[in-house]
């Protein structure tokens, strides 16, 4: 049986960050607002394994998987590779919170309009076994993202 701190090593070097650990933020692209001075150091683990942190709370309001969002996003791999950012198209997108990975589905959930949120999701919980080969990510590859939730459609 691994022990905790070697167990711990393992993860970090796969790409994953264990709950309660502090983590540096994520440098922002440009064009995002900025980090809460009370931003959490470490992210939190769901029931499903996603990990998270609300970099700013936003508002109460927080949109249900059946409802369209309004999100600038920028998204990377463990190695930094950046492989999509509507902060760097110049424009953010819209649409339904369930059409997305289920991991995008469950983390929007939890922070509120105007807020930003800091998302890693585990292989399963994104493009999975398949991975997104024109897009460059591989097979079972954990996804990083930050997330602006600028608006909630049909509130």
């Amino acid at each position: 049986m691994l022990g905790a701190a070697l167990l711990g090593g393992l993860l970090m070097v796969s790409g994953w960050a264990m709950a309660d650990e502090v983590v540096p933020f994520p440098k922002l692209p440009e064009g995002a607002g900025a980090i809460s001075a009370k931003a959490p150091k470490s992210f939190t683990a769901t029931e499903s394994g996603l990990k998270y942190r609300i970099l700013r709370p936003g508002t109460a309001n927080k949109p249900t998987a059946q409802q369209r969002v309004v999100v600038n996003y920028h998204g990377w791999l463990f190695n930094g590779r950046v492989f999509d950012s509507s902060y760097l198209r110049g424009m953010p997108i819209t649409f339904g919170l369930n059409q997305l990975v289920k991991g995008w589905t469950e983390g929007l959930q939890l922070v509120g309009t105007g807020g930003m949120i800091e998302l890693e999701i585990p292989g399963y919980l994104g493009y999975g076994l398949q991975g997104q080969p024109g897009a460059g990510i591989p097979p079972n590859a954990t996804l990083h993202f930050v997330v602006e939730l600028i608006e909630i459609l049909g509130e």
